[in-house]
Order: structure tokens, then sequence, then C-alpha cells
């Protein structure tokens, strides 16, 4: 007899009532986290593969949500990328957001009120300063 079938009897459910893997996959869990509990914002990583996508950074960016963008796609169209690389950046100034460089395939955008510190300090430095 298997742990389901224990607690259900348990619980007066018979295991015919229950069947975990149709629970499981209910398209409504698909955006659950049951490890964790809601968040007010999120760090979303998106792949930049299509000029569409800058919808999507855009929206998340209204939610609040911080983005952190991989360009490895569209680092092969460097005219595409450029454009659209300048496009963020005039909207993440415009809502009072910042953009950064992170590394050759990384960009971090945050919403309003969110900013980078963009000035590189070394660990012993910081550790000297406590």
């Amino acid at each position: 007899m298997s742990i389901f079938e224990k607690l259900g009897k348990g619980l007066g459910i018979s295991s015919k009532s229950i069947d975990v893997e149709e629970y499981m996959n209910v398209a409504e869990m698909d955006d659950v986290d049951v490890m964790h509990e809601p968040a007010d914002h999120y760090v979303k990583p998106v792949a930049l593969q299509q000029q569409g996508d800058v919808e999507l950074i855009k929206k998340e960016l209204n939610s609040n949500n911080i983005i952190l963008m991989n360009i490895s796609e569209m680092a092969k169209r460097p005219n595409t990328l450029k454009g659209v690389i300048d496009e963020l950046k005039v909207y993440v100034d415009r809502m009072n957001g910042d953009i950064a460089r992170i590394d050759e395939d990384k960009i971090l955008l945050t919403p309003g009120k969110v900013k980078i510190i963009k000035t590189k300090r070394s660990a012993q430095r910081g550790a000297q300063s406590r």
C-alpha cells in the first residue's frame, strides 16, 4: 500500500478518487511555486531571440521585475541587437530604471527606482571598509 493510499484511508478518501499524476499535471500548477511564498517582485531570465521579446521585457519591467537578459542569440545580428538595446535604454531611462552589461552575453535591466552600482570594488577593499 502506497503512502497516498494510507493517507487517503486515514482521511476517509478512497485511492480511486485521487489521481496524483492528474493533479500534478493540471495546467494551473505550471505557474505555482510550491516551495516558496509569492514575492512582490522577481528576477526573471529572458533570452532575447527576436524583436518581439522587447514587449515581454517592457511588460516585466512595468510589473517591477528585474530582468537578466541573455543576448547571445541576437548577438549574431549586431545591428538588430544595437537597435533593441537602444530602445530598452530609452525605456528604462524614462521609467527611472537602469541597465548594465554584466558580461559578454548578459544584460541586467531594472524597473523604476532600482539602480545598478556600476563601479567595481575588489573583495579586499570591500572587506577593509567594514
